[in-house]
């Protein structure tokens, strides 16, 4: 399979469509306007992802996350990211039924310039998937392990593990896909598992957690490049020792103030 760069501005859903069984789609996270425009020429998308309550809020999990907050830092992204297709984690309680989702993913394509809305569920959630597909909204579908559910589900597991978690996941993919979702994020899923939802659907999966069978693959942006530090997950690789470079530097600078070798002539007015 080859290695495709694309212009990030002329990437739609229908190339994202076309993606399947074609080439990897690279996605990522980012949450501000400087490290968009940093990801924007290697990635197919980006997501503002409520995981920003984590990396950023250093809460435990993602549940109070606002709309308000996601709008925000999806204004946030797409002026980093001119012409980008960015993608809003709906967040958590603002799609629990038909006609709250519709209110809050209208308020989000009428207030940012975010081109799709990403929610988790599967067969659960597919009606309202339909609805918002109906309405003229694009979906981006997330099944397996759901941020959004680890109270609920009592933590964060690993799903397919057992035949009938199998069979479900590839029901609620089945079930996404018909309901309009133009792609699907598969997170925390056994790899195997993950092959099958990928040749149960004609959309592309995106993975995380999940295998390089997935269509393609998400990270954060602060887990990829090493600057969180609290644990480094299973499925996350380091490509930037970011925390280390960013302490040493600050310890240059404060050791360039304390001997007054900063700032120099040269950056004096």
């Amino acid at each position: 399979m080859s290695i495709i760069k694309h212009d990030f501005k002329k990437i739609n859903i229908t190339k994202i469509k076309e993606a399947k069984n074609n080439y990897k789609l690279t996605v990522v996270t980012a949450y501000d306007a400087l490290f968009a425009n940093l990801l924007k020429n290697s990635a197919d998308m980006i997501l503002v992802g409520d995981s920003l309550n984590m990396s950023f809020a250093g809460k435990n999990d993602t549940l109070s996350a606002s709309l308000e907050q996601m709008i925000y830092h999806t204004n946030a992204v797409c002026t980093g990211a001119k012409g980008a297709f960015v993608i809003t984690d709906m967040p958590f309680g603002t799609y629990s039924n038909k006609d709250e989702a519709l209110k809050n993913c209208v308020k989000v394509y009428q207030e940012t310039e975010a081109s799709a809305v990403k929610i988790e569920g599967g067969e659960d959630k597919a009606e309202i998937i339909k609805h918002l597909c109906s309405n003229s909204i694009a979906v981006m579908g997330h099944i397996g392990l759901m941020p959004q559910y680890v109270r609920s589900e009592g933590g964060y597991k690993v799903r397919g593990k057992t035949k009938e978690d199998e069979e479900q996941l590839i029901r609620d993919a089945i079930a996404v896909e018909k309901a309009g979702a133009f792609a699907i994020v598969v997170e925390g899923v056994m790899s195997d598992v993950a092959k099958k939802i990928s040749e149960a659907i004609n959309i592309p999966t995106i993975g995380i957690g999940a295998g390089a069978d997935t269509d393609g693959q998400v990270l954060v942006w602060s887990d990829m490049f090493g600057f969180f530090e609290e644990f480094k997950p299973k499925f996350v690789r380091h490509y930037l020792d970011g925390a280390n470079l960013i302490k040493n530097a600050m310890e240059k600078y404060r050791e360039d103030v304390q001997n007054k070798s900063f700032p120099s002539k040269e950056e004096e007015y």
